[in-house]
């Protein structure tokens, strides 16, 4: 059964703000700055109240390293060093107030102990054993005090397919291959969690393999062609599809961490949003290109000009395997060749960014296990043309990177949807190297402008000024004219 249509509560574009600065002395009254608003009502935030029921797709290496690492929290065993929501602050007003609250003191969300986890897989292990596999986490120190815990998360049998991670097999998975029957499955795993857990709430998580590299196509365009061809076995319809599906059916907020299409098309988009569901991704931003978001504005902001930029990775965990397939790697290399361009935008710099050399490369390592390294070669030049060049060697723990991110997704996306901010959440675009955007928009891959956009959306959800860093009120008084 659908659920109801509601109407949707859509996002507003948080950067479009209003400034009005008024000085006054007993000689005159002049407004500064005055930029008009959008009156955008602020929306009624749901209590965080029972339990919240957050579900991996996938139990490898990052989600096992996500919910070791909550377990060690919530017990005092750890800090949870990365999380934005938990450890990052939040300035509100001017400098001078020194107002700066923690951002888990200041917006509602769900506290790590209300959370319940579950998880899908196409492997046996529990999330004790997944987690000695993926080598990430040290036994003794941070798997052994918490092990009960994570030998109860038994992983659901999977909606898996072969053809579409073709590295991978095993043999958890759905005896009926039936898109129609695995979809319908799934439903009934989140009915069945829900109810066995007394969830009040719960969000979706996509923490398992890149897919193959698949095309929007006709069966994409709208909700009647994605369904007829759930119905007739299309090959375009992919097993995260009908995860993503399945949890907006459920009214399950979604999330995805891989370059997969997902719930990037059409269909599932206008659904969410009719359906007043949020869903955001795509592929967790969290080791080279992390970097390259944060270089490229420096190069842009001070009109360097680019020549080329190389990327290589080296890594040996489940996810180097999969993306050693053509086909998969396809999908990872779209998400992260398209940072560059929108970042440099090369159509409005065509002398500084028009012809750049840009490629990425990822190898299948094994002995690096989780332990990614990425290499990054930059030529740019300067004044008179005289060139130079910037080298990274980024030596980073893959999962460690991405747990924290799935924290603050699964607990923003909950916030999300108890506002009734309904489709895409372009405010979380932060978390992601191509993140979702409505149609006709380009992504926004500036790491910075990123997180203004999702620290004035918390402003804006409760009801605070929306920071714009234009300053003139501290000087004021040297605005007035002279007497």
């Amino acid at each position: 059964m659908l659920l109801e249509r509601r109407p949707s509560r859509r996002l507003p574009v948080p950067d479009a703000v209003s400034v009005t600065i008024t000085t006054s002395t007993e000689q005159h009254e002049r407004t500064i700055v005055s930029v008009t608003d959008q009156h955008l009502p602020t929306p009624t935030i749901a209590p965080a109240d029972g339990k919240l029921g957050v579900v991996c797709v996938g139990l490898g290496a990052v989600a096992t390293t996500f919910i070791a690492g909550v377990e060690l929290i919530r017990r005092g065993m750890a800090d949870p060093v990365g999380s934005l929501s938990q450890m990052g602050t939040i300035r509100l007003g001017k400098r001078t107030d020194q107002r700066a609250p923690v951002i888990k003191d200041f917006v509602p969300l769900a506290a790590l102990d209300d959370i319940v986890f579950g998880a899908w897989d196409p492997f046996e292990d529990d999330a004790y054993v997944s987690a000695v596999k993926a080598g990430v986490l040290d036994v003794a120190r941070h798997l052994e005090p918490i092990a009960e815990q994570l030998r109860a998360i038994q992983p659901m049998t999977a909606a898996f397919d072969p053809t579409y991670v073709r590295k991978l097999d095993g043999p958890n998975v759905k005896s009926d291959t039936s898109k129609r029957v695995l979809l319908e499955s799934i439903r009934d795993d989140i009915r069945g969690f829900r109810e066995q857990h007394a969830c009040d709430r719960m969000v979706m998580v996509w923490c398992g393999s890149t897919e193959i590299y698949i095309e929007p196509s006709a069966a994409h365009m709208d909700i009647g062609a994605f369904d007829a061809a759930i119905d007739d076995d299309d090959p375009t319809i992919s097993p995260s599809m009908l995860y993503a599906y399945a949890a907006l059916l459920e009214g399950v907020p979604f999330a995805n961490g891989a370059p997969s299409l997902t719930v990037d098309i059409p269909a599932l988009r206008q659904f969410a949003s009719d359906h007043n569901v949020p869903i955001c991704g795509k592929d967790f931003k969290t080791g080279q290109t992390m970097v390259k978001t944060a270089l490229a504005p420096m190069f842009k902001a001070r009109m360097l000009a680019m020549d080329g930029w190389y990327s290589t990775n080296i890594l040996g965990n489940r996810d180097g395997e999969v993306l050693d397939d053509p086909d998969a790697f396809k999908s990872k290399e779209h998400s992260k060749l398209g940072v560059l361009d929108t970042i440099l935008q090369p159509d409005l710099y065509p002398e500084l960014y028009g012809d750049i050399d840009h490629v990425v490369r990822i190898n299948y390592y094994p002995p690096r296990g989780d332990n990614k390294e990425g290499w990054d070669n930059i030529d740019f030049h300067g004044w008179l043309g005289y060139p130079m060049q910037l080298k990274v060697n980024f030596l980073c723990r893959d999962s460690i990177l991405a747990a924290p991110l799935c924290l603050d997704l699964a607990l923003f996306m909950d916030l999300a949807q108890r506002a009734e901010m309904a489709g895409i959440q372009e405010w979380l675009s932060f978390y992601f190297k191509s993140p979702q955007v409505a149609p006709g928009l380009y992504p926004e891959h500036d790491l910075y402008i990123q997180q203004t956009k999702l620290k004035n959306t918390l402003r804006w959800m409760m009801g605070e000024d929306q920071i714009t860093h234009l300053g003139v009120e501290y000087y004021a008084d040297d605005y007035l004219p002279s007497e």
